[in-house]
């Protein structure tokens, strides 16, 4: 299995339209567009890959075929496959194993162990049988494309096991749903390059509200939020697995800042840590840079004495996190090292992150904004 989310859009059933959602999903970079149909793979670009899931009989003598599909996904049944991978090198070949009970179960395992491609169609609503086949396909270098009824559930698939499914394949029924499929799987997993930032000074500003974020996971000793004053530059806030003299862990926690401050969401927003609340996804950051999308359980806001942290990018730009003035608060530094924050001094080193665009309302928007 692979590391990269596939995203497949299946436009058998898109009806009148077919047209726009095509358009929608070539915009938004769909990997895969799947047909039943030959001459609607025929006229997509090259840019995207043409997935036939054929029907009906003789389908392979049709004279679009082999040109118009990059990868067939054989039905159920079919027996002509050896010919076929004889007659057409050129063209990828996999299987659409449907699950309902044990015998296929192990069928859809045999399938990701050894094939290049391997759609699995899940009849019942539990992910159990998933986690069974992504266990069973660790090292293999084909991938699973699940099928998926919605966005939604995409985003649940792509998550079983952390690792997910390489792939969704969800039904493209109206405009928007490729869009839905696209934010779902850059939720799942991701990247943000990490800025190494220099500390110019730190002050104590006296009493203030500072926010507690619980989430409904046990994140890691690298693994915190990106927490700033500014929406142009963030500090590592690290969660508290590290031990302290005088009260348990919480894995859970990030002791995150002041309740003006903001973090750094999914999808590339960003909120206020007071409008967080339980239920509200936060995004988890570790010291490497990758990030998962985890549940905020619960927000804790209660009056502590504060400290401000200034400090500068490598380009110049500034950065400030307040956070409650106490030893046990921490951030991180580069390779994951982790400081107090009361032992903060100038020159030492934070990881943070520095978007390029300013915010309104928490999205990215490219205007004057200055904050100071």
């Amino acid at each position: 299995m692979n590391g990269q989310k596939l995203c497949w859009l299946d436009i058998r059933r898109a009806g009148a339209a077919g047209p726009a959602i095509i358009e929608e999903a070539l915009h938004q970079r769909i990997d895969g567009i799947v047909a039943g149909d030959l001459q609607t793979l025929a006229d997509l670009p090259p840019t995207v890959r043409k997935v036939l899931l054929p029907s009906g009989d003789n389908w392979w003598r049709d004279e679009c075929f082999p040109g118009a599909a990059d990868i067939v996904v054989l039905p159920p049944g079919f027996t002509n496959r050896a010919e076929l991978e004889q007659a057409h090198p050129e063209v990828e070949f996999g299987r659409l194993v449907e699950i309902t009970d044990a015998t296929s179960l192990e069928e859809a395992c045999h399938a990701a162990r050894t094939e290049r491609w391997s759609v699995l169609d899940f009849r019942d609503p539990t992910k159990i049988p998933l986690e069974i086949v992504i266990a069973a396909a660790a090292g293999s270098k084909g991938a699973i494309v699940t099928t998926a009824a919605n966005p939604e559930e995409a985003a649940i698939t792509f998550g079983v096991l952390e690792l997910g499914s390489d792939g969704v394949m969800i039904p493209g029924h109206s405009v928007g749903d490729a869009t839905a499929l696209v934010q779902a799987a850059r939720s799942s997993a991701g990247e943000l390059t990490l800025t190494e930032l220099t500390v110019t000074a730190t002050t104590h500003i006296g009493m203030g509200e500072r926010a507690c974020v619980d989430t409904c996971s046990q994140l890691r000793e690298n693994e915190g939020l990106l927490v700033g004053s500014y929406s142009k530059g963030m500090v590592l806030c690290v969660s508290e697995t590290h031990p302290l003299p005088y009260m348990p862990t919480r894995p859970f926690r990030v002791n995150a800042g002041a309740v003006h401050s903001y973090v750094v969401a999914p999808h590339g927003r960003t909120n206020y840590l007071s409008e967080l609340h339980a239920g509200s996804p936060a995004l988890a950051v570790d010291a490497t840079g990758r990030t998962r999308v985890v549940s905020v359980g619960r927000i804790k806001v209660e009056t502590r004495p504060l400290i401000s942290v200034d400090a500068v990018s490598p380009d110049g730009q500034q950065v400030n996190l307040i956070l409650q003035d106490d030893w046990h608060v921490r951030v991180l530094g580069p390779g994951g090292v982790v400081l107090n924050c009361t032992e903060l001094t100038p020159g030492d080193t934070l990881l943070g992150y520095v978007p390029t665009a300013d915010r309104h309302v928490g999205y990215p928007i490219d205007e004057f904004c200055r904050e100071q």
